[in-house]
């Protein structure tokens, strides 16, 4: 693969990562998510995303991409905790910037992101809820170690209905 990227580190959402969200709001990054945000919803995200990066009750926390050695932002990942359905679990989402697909990225920061949640220390599993249809995301699951429980209806956004597959790793296990 030309380009692969190696090592990513994750650093804590901040004030400053505004931008970065919208920029990752554009319509071929938001597709498999119901399409891109309305500005008012994304200062609301944005908000939540900096007040769950500075809780430290380890109920989650969101982080931007960033490559190594450089620095340069290449996305966005966290995780969060979801009930509902049984215990409560966390659950990881991602995007990354069109420039960086393909070559690693959120493969690397998604494993990076589960040594941060089993770091946390409130759940067990961390899942990932991919659309059915989002191959790329899917595929990450897979390289990041996360285990095919099966397809399931997801709301998102609220009030849209989407199918995905239920991916789940176990963070008892080593990473």
């Amino acid at each position: 693969m030309e380009n692969a990227i190696s090592s990513v580190h994750l650093e804590a959402w901040s004030e400053d990562d505004a931008e970065l969200l919208r920029a990752l709001n554009a319509p071929e990054l938001t597709e498999h998510l119901g399409g891109p945000e309305t500005e008012e919803q994304l200062v609301r995200r944005h908000r939540r995303y900096v007040g769950l990066s500075a809780d430290g009750t380890g109920a989650g926390r969101m982080f931007r991409i960033a490559l190594e050695p450089e620095g340069t932002v290449a996305g966005s990942i966290g995780f969060w905790v979801r009930g509902g359905e049984g215990e409560p679990v966390y659950e990881t989402g991602w995007s990354v910037l069109p420039g960086f697909q393909g070559r690693g990225v959120a493969t690397a920061a998604t494993r990076a992101v589960a040594v941060e949640a089993k770091r946390a220390g409130l759940h067990r599993f961390l899942h990932a809820y991919p659309s059915t249809g989002n191959a790329p995301s899917n595929a990450v699951c897979r390289k990041a170690g996360f285990e095919l429980l099966g397809e399931r209806d997801f709301e998102y956004p609220p009030g849209h209905l989407m199918r995905c597959n239920d991916w789940r790793l176990d963070l008892t296990g080593p990473l």
